[in-house]
């Protein structure tokens, strides 16, 4: 079974950067798309951005688009979240999930349902 750990959350201020990770326990891991997600308290979990683990494309959801992005290093298992130009409605548990089934980055990629796997979530809080 695969574990997904997303590390790298923290406080930080408005227009600061971070970066989250995501590290797959499995040496075997192979899935289709990686994406992550975030969820504010009180709203649903929302689509962020996303990554084809064998090319590299990206999506991104518009709200990040310019300020986010999203990288994976095959060999360590590992899925990056570059977060920069912060703001306080990015504040949220961010979540990455796998999926095998997701052959494109169509808008599918905002689907909770197609990702089989899914971390603990990691939190970002940023404040004004």
């Amino acid at each position: 079974q695969v574990q997904l750990v997303e590390s790298g959350g923290g406080l930080v201020q408005a227009g600061d950067s971070l970066r989250l990770s995501c590290v797959a326990s499995e040496r075997t891991f192979s899935p289709i798309t990686v994406g992550w997600f975030r969820q504010a308290p009180g709203k649903e979990r929302e689509y962020v951005a996303a990554i084809s683990w064998r090319t590299g494309s990206t999506r991104y959801a518009d709200s990040v688009q310019g300020r986010f992005a999203i990288s994976r290093d095959n060999a360590k298992n590992t899925v990056y979240l570059e977060m920069n130009s912060l703001k306080p409605e990015d504040t949220a548990i961010y979540y990455c999930a796998a999926s095998r089934s997701l052959g494109t980055l169509g808008s599918e990629v905002a689907d909770l349902r197609r990702y089989e796997w899914w971390g603990q979530g990691t939190q970002v809080t940023v404040s004004s």
